[in-house]
């Protein structure tokens, strides 16, 4: 929390993701405000919702604290860069990013948003690294929409390989080492794909299975 403190505009919130990170990390039968506030010790779920709902912090420079945190930790030159997308299922049309299409979480078509993840995989453990929230056609083709929930003015469309390649190579630019990069594809099986060699290059691209064998593990 002394790394994050600074990307928060007020310090309650600070608090607030003190208590609200390790109930997101405990096998509670449930999680929302309400039940994380209870496991945090509060009386009531205003901070949680506080923090949620209306707080301001920096989330990418959190994002980059997090990364440098964990890299040097399980640093591996064989390390492997997994790229995974998952859904929440929710209700209605508000919720940025939502609207009817395929996720794992339910197996099948459903209204949900879904997020693209990176992990950094090594030896000594793995941890998240990236994230980034896929936003349909159906949205950023609708600037009023965007507008109204809050989306910055010109968010250009992006597919979920793209957003993947966009986070492979900030974690790359920042000097994380790795070998691999795998993937979970459409058709519910994982690719390995290419070694990603230096920074600033896509990592996404087909394996040489000449020079490329995959990884044992």
């Amino acid at each position: 929390m002394s790394r994050i403190a600074g990307r928060f505009s007020e310090l309650n919130p600070v608090a607030g993701c003190g208590g609200w990170s390790p109930g997101c990390c405990r096998t509670l039968p449930r999680k929302n405000c309400w039940t994380l506030a209870e496991h945090a010790g509060d009386a009531t779920p205003d901070g949680m919702q506080h923090l949620l709902h209306r707080a301001k912090w920096d989330a990418d420079a959190i994002r980059d604290d997090i990364r440098a945190y964990v890299v040097p930790h399980l640093r591996d030159t064989e390390a492997v860069l997994v790229v995974d997308e998952t859904g929440d299922l929710t209700k209605g049309t508000a919720t940025v990013g939502v609207q009817r299409q395929y996720t794992g979480t339910a197996g099948r078509v459903e209204n949900a948003q879904v997020a693209v993840y990176l992990v950094y995989s090594a030896a000594r453990g793995h941890a998240a690294i990236d994230r980034a929230l896929y936003v349909p056609r159906s949205w950023t083709e609708a600037p009023d929409r965007c507008r109204s929930a809050g989306i910055p003015d010109g968010l250009a469309f992006a597919t979920k390989p793209q957003l993947a390649a966009r986070m492979v190579e900030r974690a790359l630019d920042a000097g994380a080492p790795a070998r691999w990069v795998r993937r979970w594809t459409s058709w519910h099986r994982w690719t390995t794909l290419a070694n990603p060699p230096t920074p600033s290059s896509s990592a996404l691209q087909p394996p040489n299975a000449a020079t490329d064998p995959p990884p044992t593990a």
